[in-house]
C-alpha cells in the first residue's frame, strides 16, 4: 500500500514539473514574438495568409508583396526630381529659332564682296540699302551706289522715263487705274532691241494683268544685288545666264493696241522698290 501511494505522489510530482516548464516555455515565446521588428511581422502576416489558402496560395501571396514592392522601388527612383531636368521648358524651341534667325552675317564680306558698304541706315545712300548683308545690328546696313546699270533700248543714249499721256504716266508711284503703280516705264521704239541692264540669271516669264484685263508679259532677271521684272518684251530665252549689254529680246508694239501711247517697257524691282536711282 505504501509502494503504490509514493508511486502515484511521483507521476504527480513529475506533471506538476512538466505543467510548470510548458507554461515557462509558452511565455518565453510569447516575449520573443512580442519583440519582433514590424517588417518581419507583416511577412510572417504575408506567409500566414498564404499558407491559409494553400501552398501554391502562398506562393502567389508572396510573388505579389515582392512584385508591389519592386514597383515602389521603380516609382521611387523615377520620380519627378529625375525628370525635371529632362523635361523641355515651354517655349524653347522658339527662342533658339528667333537666336538662329537673329544671328545674321558673321561679317561684312556679304556686302563688300559686291561692291557695298555698310554702314547706318540713318546714313544718306546714293543708291540703295540691302538688308542682311552687313554684321551687327538691323539698323547697319548695305549700301549699294546707284548707277553702272546699262541703257536698256538699243538706239537710246540713256534710259528715259515715260511722261504723262493720254494713258497715264511712267514714274514710280503715280496713279494708275487708282492704284499707285510699283514700276517705272522706260521709254522704247516699237520692235527696239532690249538689252540687259546687269549681269545676271534669267529666271523665267513673269506675267501681270491689268482691271482692263490686258495681259502684259516680260521675264525675269536677278543676280546676288539686284531683282528685276522687265514686262512688255519678247525674250530670246526666259532662262539661263545673260551678260550686261547683251541683247535680251524686243519690245512688243504698243502702239498697234493702244494708239498714241508713248511706246515704252515697264521695270519693276522684285521687292517693289524704286528702281529709278539705277536707270
Amino acid at each position: 500500500m505504501l509502494g503504490k501511494t509514493s508511486l502515484l505522489l511521483c507521476l504527480l510530482l513529475l506533471g506538476l514539473a512538466l505543467g510548470i516548464e510548458s507554461e515557462s516555455e509558452r511565455k518565453v515565446k510569447k516575449e520573443q514574438k512580442g519583440k519582433e521588428p514590424p517588417r518581419n511581422k507583416a511577412r510572417s502576416a504575408g506567409a500566414g495568409a498564404g499558407g491559409g489558402d494553400g501552398g501554391v496560395g502562398g506562393v502567389g501571396g508572396g510573388g505579389s508583396s515582392n512584385s508591389m514592392a519592386s514597383t515602389a522601388r521603380v516609382k521611387a527612383k523615377s520620380g519627378p526630381g529625375q525628370n525635371k531636368g529632362q523635361a523641355k521648358r515651354p517655349g524653347s524651341d522658339k527662342v533658339a529659332r528667333s537666336q538662329k534667325k537673329a544671328a545674321g552675317p558673321r561679317n561684312d564680306a556679304g556686302c563688300t564682296a559686291i561692291g557695298g558698304i555698310c554702314q547706318r541706315n540713318t546714313y544718306v545712300c546714293q543708291g540703295r540699302y540691302l538688308k542682311e548683308k552687313c554684321v551687327g545690328t538691323p539698323g547697319r546696313q548695305c549700301c549699294m551706289p546707284a548707277g553702272g546699270w546699262d541703257v536698256f533700248c538699243a538706239g537710246h543714249h540713256h534710259n528715259r522715263v515715260r511722261a504723262c499721256d493720254g494713258f497715264g504716266c511712267g514714274a514710280f508711284n503715280s496713279v494708275r487705274n487708282g492704284a499707285r503703280f510699283k514700276g517705272v516705264d522706260i521709254v522704247c521704239d516699237d520692235y527696239g532691241k532690249i538689252n540687259a541692264p546687269f549681269t545676271g540669271t534669267l529666271g523665267g516669264p513673269v506675267g501681270r494683268r491689268e482691271a482692263d484685263g490686258i495681259q502684259f508679259d516680260g521675264v525675269k532677271l536677278s543676280n546676288s544685288v539686284h531683282c528685276v521684272k522687265i514686262f512688255h518684251i519678247r525674250p530670246h530665252r526666259y532662262t539661263g545666264p545673260i551678260s550686261q549689254g547683251e541683247t535680251l529680246g524686243y519690245l512688243l508694239p504698243l502702239q498697234e493696241r493702244l494708239s498714241g501711247i508713248t511706246s515704252h517697257l515697264e521695270l519693276q524691282m522684285c521687292d517693289q522698290s524704286d528702281p529709278t536711282a539705277f536707270i
